[in-house]
């Protein structure tokens, strides 16, 4: 009897529970499987495959492209050139839509738990509702900083409370770099014909 019990549950048909993330007040990540307010489902496998992308711009099965029409779509709703949504997504997922940072990031456009909860992201992990998210969150933050895109970027990165009222990007090395990435991929975007 006690071989039939274990059996029955080891048996793929058995089922998983759900499993959501949230971050607390210092920016740690953790995982449960109770839901609550904050927290955000995590859609699994989280695992990725172990192969190799097909060319450089092919990220887990999906290329740049695969992504084109919720880019153009999002771009023409929100008002943000197509090409700053490509490039902040270069730069915070590498068009990984199952990406997740250390802090707590999630998706295409790195969202974190808090602004996905104020786009009410239902599943940041969905290319649509994320790219979405992040377009009118860039959209926002360029309206907020009167179209300053250097300013905007640091805020994206960092945060818009260490940047709207300095008029200044924020002495953090990671902000620092991570301007100058988008913007140098943002201005090859506009002088080549990437897509």
């Amino acid at each position: 009897m006690l071989v039939f019990i274990i059996f029955i549950s080891f048996t793929p048909s058995a089922k998983a529970a759900d499993l959501y993330s949230f971050v607390d007040e210092e920016g740690a990540t953790y995982y449960t499987n109770i839901p609550g307010e904050g927290r955000v489902k995590v859609l699994l496998p989280m695992k990725e495959p172990k192969t190799k992308p097909a060319s450089a711009s092919s990220v887990n099965g999906n290329s740049r492209e695969t992504y084109e029409p919720v880019i153009t779509a999002a771009s023409h709703r929100f008002s943000v050139d197509p090409d700053l949504i490509r490039a902040v997504i270069k730069a915070e997922s590498n068009f990984n839509h199952r990406a997740v940072s250390p802090k707590g990031a999630m998706g295409l456009m790195q969202l974190m738990p808090k602004t996905a909860k104020e786009m009410a992201v239902a599943n940041p992990f969905d290319p649509g509702e994320n790219v979405h998210a992040g377009a009118r969150y860039l959209g926002n933050l360029l309206q907020l900083l009167e179209g300053n895109l250097p300013l905007t970027l640091a805020a994206y990165n960092a945060g818009p409370e260490r940047v709207i009222g300095r008029n200044e990007i924020p002495a953090i090395v990671e902000t620092q770099n991570y301007v100058r990435r988008v913007m140098a991929t943002y201005q090859n975007l506009k002088n080549t014909d990437l897509r």
